[in-house]
């Protein structure tokens, strides 16, 4: 079981404008302690991820906190990025340890299975997420429930990652058998991103 307070990891939105998403996202770095960010983007346009990853890195290195990247593995080093995130890390993550070195973050989704989450501990990643933990309309409908991350808490030493369709009443269940919540659309799809998340969040203070 945990010890410590879950802490928060940040998912930007899959669609930003950098003019008004920038000074956003400052200000919700600025009003908790945010332990990473992810740079989640639903397009496949270079320029615009080009142009994204060095704006929030400048942000998030200013507050010393680390940026990842969904997936685009090219881009950690080429941006200096701190690791990536991999939607689907079946076979890559060893290979990966190995190219980007020992300090770079390498986090795994694994959905709801167990299995492919041990695999990922194996293979060298840095943490699993799990979800999502709450309903939504997206997926199969399948979520990752309380016992999953209570058994991993309890087995194994590797940090796990809750995350997907997060409310008040999830959070307060999960927070003793997680070590990170996974937090973005929950937020962004609000009209006050940084009231939202202290909502959000409130079990964990």
């Amino acid at each position: 079981m945990s010890t410590e307070t879950p802490q928060i990891y940040l998912i930007t939105p899959p669609v930003i404008a950098l003019e008004t998403f920038a000074p956003l996202v400052a200000r919700v770095l600025d009003a908790q302690d945010i332990a990473c960010l992810r740079l989640s983007l639903a397009t496949r346009d270079e320029d615009v991820i080009l142009r994204s990853a060095d704006t929030v890195r400048e942000i998030a290195h200013a507050r010393d906190i680390p940026l990842v990247i969904a997936d685009h593995v090219l881009m950690v080093e080429r941006l200096g990025l701190d690791g990536v995130h991999l939607s689907d890390p079946a076979g890559r993550i060893r290979k990966l340890r190995d190219e980007l070195g020992a300090d770079a973050i390498i986090g795994a989704y694994c959905g709801q299975l167990r299995h492919d989450g041990m695999n990922a501990v194996e293979a060298g990643a840095d943490y699993a997420s799990f979800g999502p933990v709450g309903q939504t309309a997206l997926g199969d409908g399948k979520l990752a429930e309380r016992a999953l991350f209570e058994w991993w808490s309890a087995m194994i030493e590797m940090p796990v990652v809750a995350e997907g369709a997060l409310t008040r009443d999830l959070i307060a269940d999960i927070a003793p058998v997680t070590d990170f919540f996974a937090i973005g659309d929950e937020i962004w799809n609000s009209a006050d991103p940084v009231a939202a998340l202290a909502d959000l969040t409130a079990p964990l203070r």
